[in-house]
């Protein structure tokens, strides 16, 4: 699929149909083991990241997918912030484009993933003049190749206030659709609010 604009409506409406028929019980995160994809969504400060990188087996040998750029102080320290976070048994590559070429690369090590975040990933896509549609596309097909585990992070951006310039409209509409293709292709996805999930996507068994 190449029409970014247009992602698969009836697959979404079917997933918002099955939620409405999930018992409350069986929104709780499975325990064990994770499918192939997981993509976890929240706001600024929601606690989705922490909570992405606790859902990783640390003993495994993660490997942590960094997509920001230490461009400033503040995102400096917020990147030193998350490495302390995460301990010494994760290993860090860095991709702020390649991100879909790095997944196919790393699956084959068989160690679980955390990709954070793809809300940057796609900031650099737009910053660089990238072709976005392009690059959604190749990210889609690579998370229906990879074995995984892979855990993706983004950001949910369309429940606040319409922005009041047109890069950061487009940026909220393009990390949306971004954020219903990926939910397309996971076998489980998690909304983060106060640090809470609300499973949106794959059920308990």
């Amino acid at each position: 699929m190449t029409d970014f604009d247009n992602p698969y409506d009836a697959g979404l409406q079917q997933i918002a149909l099955d939620s409405l028929y999930l018992a409350p019980e069986n929104r709780l995160l499975q325990s064990g083991s994770l499918p192939a994809v997981t993509l976890v969504l929240g706001g600024v400060r929601s606690g989705k990241s922490r909570f992405a990188e606790r859902m990783i087996p640390k003993d495994r040998n993660p490997i942590y997918l960094a997509t920001a750029e230490a461009m400033d102080d503040e995102m400096r320290a917020r990147i030193a912030q998350h490495q302390a976070r995460r301990g010494e048994n994760w290993s860090l590559r860095e991709e702020p484009l390649e991100l879909p070429k790095a997944l196919l690369q790393l699956d084959s090590h068989r160690q679980p993933m955390l990709v954070d975040s793809l809300g940057m990933w796609l900031n650099n896509l737009i910053y660089r003049e990238g072709d976005v549609a392009a690059a959604v596309d190749e990210l889609t097909e690579s998370l229906m190749r990879i074995n995984g585990p892979v855990v993706l992070v983004s950001d949910e951006v369309g429940l606040g206030i319409v922005p009041d310039n047109a890069l950061s409209r487009s940026y909220r509409d393009q990390i949306g659709l971004l954020n219903q293709r990926v939910a397309l292709v996971a076998q489980q996805v998690v909304f983060v609010a106060a640090g809470l999930p609300l499973i949106l996507k794959g059920m308990q068994k």
